[in-house]
């Protein structure tokens, strides 16, 4: 597997090299990927280590007091537009690693034997769903060149964040994800 050396979801390079280069910062940003901008999203993990003070690391984050890390995420600016819910979803997400994958987050995909696998995998992790899984497979495959049997059949068919190398796609990416929206809702007014 090549690593990228930055994702272009923040705009920002720090938080763009962080979730490239860091596996639990990855899983971090796509469980915060909810109800907020992608940018936000996948910037909490840097917010989350600045406000720590240390690197991210799965076994210590399951540890902290809940209210602390709430609080943490609380701190003006929040880290997520749901602070306590989305701190409690990461603490669910860190146990996992920590306990699952022996605190080796890349080990969630590094040791999946196939693609229907790696689905399993993703969807055992607290705050990721079909569709995160899904896109989560996209990114490995596409930006990290992940390789496992079944993969090619497993990956979307529609646009997903696998497909953003570049500020300028990702705004493509996100003006194209706004209009499906729109027509799904359209449609169900409709």
């Amino acid at each position: 597997m090549k690593s990228p050396d930055r994702l272009h979801f923040t705009g920002d390079d720090a938080a763009d090299r962080l979730i490239a280069t860091d596996p639990l910062a990855l899983l971090i940003g796509f469980t915060l990927d909810q109800q907020v901008t992608v940018q936000k999203a996948f910037s909490g993990p840097l917010e989350l280590t600045k406000r720590t003070g240390h690197a991210l690391d799965a076994r210590a984050i399951a540890a902290m007091d809940p209210a602390e890390l709430a609080s943490i995420f609380q701190e003006w600016p929040a880290i997520h537009r749901f602070p306590g819910a989305m701190a409690g979803r990461v603490q669910a997400l860190c146990s996992a690693i920590a306990l699952d994958y022996g605190n080796d987050a890349a080990s969630v995909w590094t040791g999946a034997k196939d693609a229907r696998d790696l689905q399993k995998r993703l969807l055992g992790l607290p705050g990721i769903g079909e569709m995160k899984a899904r896109t989560i497979t996209a990114v490995l495959a596409k930006r990290f060149g992940l390789e496992l049997p079944g993969l090619a059949e497993a990956l979307p068919k529609h646009p997903t964040l696998g497909d953003v190398d570049s500020a300028e796609s990702l705004a493509t990416y996100q003006a194209g994800k706004r209009a499906h929206k729109a027509e799904l809702r359209a449609a169900a007014k409709g």
